[in-house]
């Protein structure tokens, strides 16, 4: 099993002043999370649809208002 000592990693009292602040620094740059950015939705862009009823068929008809709800 692995301990400490066998990492070979230097410790911090070990190292000059400089050396342990980059470290220390260097450490907690890599473990901060990102912040999340809010997901804007966008708006739905309804068109306008004309629709001649002379030109539709009884069958479109009864659909569109069976559609429609009426």
């Amino acid at each position: 099993m692995a301990d400490l000592e066998s990492l070979n990693y230097p410790s911090i009292s070990d190292m000059s002043t400089d050396e342990a602040l980059e470290a220390l620094r260097q450490i907690r740059l890599s473990r901060r999370v990102p912040m999340q950015q809010t997901k804007t939705t966008r708006k739905v862009v309804k068109k306008e649809v004309k629709v001649d009823p002379s030109t539709m068929t009884a069958d479109q008809i009864a659909e569109l208002l069976k559609t429609l709800g009426g």
